[in-house]
């Protein structure tokens, strides 16, 4: 790939239709059928798998071929748009390249991105990767956006609540992630349910005990016990 010249008038469309041309050259049709029906045919296909699409994907992330942050939004709303799911692999892994540079107001499209094309693929990147750094570096947005979320009705956002300290690990707020699981136990999404036994069998890697007294006091639905006990069966 030609260097980007970041100075152009139009680097935002120029930045999309580089990434296009990259993704359209080395698209697979077979893969791409294989692909959309795993994602329940929700989303087009490229029919690139994840280790050449990050090669692909490595010039725009240099440093010297990055949009100025101030471009970000309107690039990944842009990339939204797109019918096929790399694209918003791209956004998400894009904004990751800033993730230092975070500002208070990158919420608001952290929720743009949660809410619209939803489904676990972006979700769990956004809310583990995107939105969990994004609440280490303004703890005080916490208790509005994560009770905004639990009581929008929307399994996308809930699901964030409720992952967004997945590799927290010993910083992990508990009586938070308590208040959140309790908040939604009784649910019966998939998604959400699936998610509460995931944030509680990432954080047994850190403190089992906490893990097993919360199952046995708290009332769960089953996925969400068998997942959470997964890798302490023999500690019950």
């Amino acid at each position: 790939m030609k260097r980007i010249n970041i100075y152009n008038n139009n680097i935002k469309m120029k930045y999309i239709e580089d990434i296009k041309k990259e993704f359209e050259k080395h698209k697979d049709d077979k893969n791409a059928v294989g692909q959309k029906a795993y994602m329940l045919n929700k989303f087009d296909f490229y029919g690139i798998k994840a280790p050449l699409r990050r090669e692909i994907q490595k010039p725009f992330f240099k440093k010297e071929n990055l949009p100025p942050k101030e471009e970000l939004e309107t690039i990944i709303k842009e990339l939204w748009e797109k019918s096929q799911r790399e694209f918003q692999y791209f956004g998400v892994e894009l904004f990751l390249k800033y993730i230092k540079e975070l500002e208070e107001n990158d919420i608001k499209l952290f929720e743009f991105m949660i809410t619209n094309k939803s489904w676990w693929d972006t979700v769990d990147l956004i809310a583990a990767k995107l939105v969990g750094e994004y609440f280490k570096k303004f703890p005080g947005k916490i208790k509005t956006y994560v009770e905004k979320w639990i009581n929008s009705g929307n399994i996308w956002l809930q699901r964030t609540a409720i992952l967004f300290q997945l590799h927290y690990k010993e910083k992990t707020d508990t009586e938070l992630l308590s208040s959140i699981i309790k908040s939604l136990s009784g649910s019966n999404e998939f998604f959400i349910n699936k998610a509460i036994g995931w944030i509680l069998r990432n954080y047994s890697k850190t403190d089992p005990s906490w893990v097993i007294d919360f199952v046995k006091n708290n009332p769960l639905d089953k996925l969400s016990i068998k997942e959470a006990l997964r890798l302490i069966k023999d500690r019950r």
